[in-house]
């Protein structure tokens, strides 16, 4: 064995039992809400007779548009309520209400219901998300923290790829309800996890009142440049959350399965007889998890030392051309290459998104700034979804082009591609490697 090699293997060691337990409920937290997510704005928009709600798609980018930015703006006050109150506490209050939000979404029919069912869902979601990382936090120290975040970042794209990629087409062949059942027995189960196994990290020397974190929050909106940067990167984010929705319905609607569908068993037929596998709407956030997970060390190792709003650009021009391909054809090659070239300019631009922030933070705020930093997702999400329902009603489903759907949001990608531009030119600091 190298030196390397034992290195590396002395540091995977020295994580503790606490690390993994919170690395195996990101896993299974994040397999079944990504789970939920490949098929639940097709669920709510299919008619009842094909097992679906029958919503319009306005009414879903309603309800896309309110629970996806709570899902990022949740966390800031949840991290605060977690050291108040303690982190077994505060997941105990996550899984139940999480677990809760599934199961009662894949009973409910009628919009009001399944609007506050969803709600339910994302509350859970959104307070679970700051336990999991500022345990991480808590149990490493700069000798293994890049390792270990880079494990949990791992964990999430692994459950967005195995639950909708195996899980989700058995279960939605029975029903679709299904699919929230078993994300409302996985996250559940994980109760057992927080009681038996998880154990209450150490608790910082000073906790922060609730409002404390309300008053920062004050302080940091009153940054321009620093809410600047942050509104005019959620341009790329409302081309993102597009993966949830719009593109989505687009795949059901226009692209042709028949190609890779024979492609793909000509391969299992290999290995099994008669194979009978199906390209569908779930395996369209695995193509985006599965591309992370196959490229994003080797993206990292090409950007780690290439300044980060130039990069950030980069990134976003490969996104914008990703979902620009999505015009040219509905043949499925084409728009899965659309859906791989954009996950590649995901990778490229977030990580550097967030080394840019940490970088303009004043020396004693980095921690603030950061938090602060996901309110990309709370503008992004929720323009997206309203955004994404009432372009994809006007031009496919009415004007019957969706060609010219894909190229306005790609002119959304060109105007956010601009705004960083003049950005770094007339407004970035100048006293910083950035």
């Amino acid at each position: 064995m190298t030196e390397t090699a034992e290195v590396k293997k002395s540091v995977f060691r020295s994580f503790p039992k606490n690390f993994w337990t919170v690395i195996t409920m990101e896993f299974f937290e994040r397999g079944s809400y990504y789970g939920v997510r490949s098929i639940l704005s097709v669920y709510l928009v299919l008619s009842v007779a094909e097992g679906g709600l029958g919503f319009s798609k306005e009414s879903v980018g309603v309800i896309t548009s309110t629970f996806q930015p709570l899902l990022y703006l949740l966390p800031i006050v949840a991290g605060a309520i977690a050291d108040r109150f303690g982190y077994r506490a505060t997941l105990v209050f996550a899984f139940a209400v999480m677990s809760l939000g599934y199961l009662l979404t894949g009973f409910m029919t009628s919009y009001a219901l399944v609007f506050a069912s969803l709600i339910f869902m994302v509350v859970g979601a959104g307070t679970f998300k700051p336990i999991i990382s500022g345990t991480i936090a808590r149990v490493t120290d700069k000798t293994n923290s890049t390792l270990a975040f880079g494990i949990f970042y791992w964990s999430i794209n692994l459950g967005a790829f195995i639950f909708p990629l195996i899980l989700v087409p058995m279960l939605k062949q029975i029903s679709y309800s299904y699919v929230f059942v078993m994300a409302a027995v996985v996250t559940g189960s994980l109760l057992l996890l927080n009681f038996l196994v998880y154990k209450e990290p150490s608790k910082p020397a000073n906790s922060k009142p609730l409002s404390q974190v309300l008053t920062e929050a004050a302080l940091v909106l009153k940054d321009f440049r620093f809410i600047l940067v942050i509104v005019i990167y959620s341009g790329f984010w409302i081309l993102y959350f597009q993966q949830f929705d719009s593109v989505l319905w687009y795949f059901k609607d226009y692209v042709d399965k028949t190609p890779i569908n024979n492609f793909v068993n000509s391969i299992l037929g290999l290995f099994v007889s008669n194979p009978n596998w199906h390209f569908d709407v779930e395996h369209v956030t695995v193509i985006n998890a599965g591309t992370i997970i196959l490229l994003q060390l080797l993206i990292s190792k090409i950007v780690k030392n290439t300044k980060a709003l130039p990069t950030m650009i980069t990134g976003i021009v490969m996104g914008t051309i990703g979902i620009a391909i999505l015009a040219i054809s509905t043949h499925p090659f084409v728009f899965i290459a659309g859906i791989f070239i954009f996950s590649i300019g995901e990778m490229t631009a977030h990580p550097k998104f967030i080394s840019y922030v940490g970088l303009i933070a004043p020396e004693d705020k980095k921690a603030l700034y950061l938090g602060y930093s996901f309110l990309y997702g709370v503008i992004g999400s929720g323009i997206g979804g309203v955004l994404g329902a009432k372009l994809y009603v006007h031009f496919v489903d009415n004007l019957h082009n969706p060609t010219m759907l894909w190229l306005i949001f790609a002119s959304i990608g060109v105007a956010t591609i601009i705004g960083l531009l003049l950005f770094n030119k007339f407004l970035a600091p100048k006293n910083v490697d950035a």
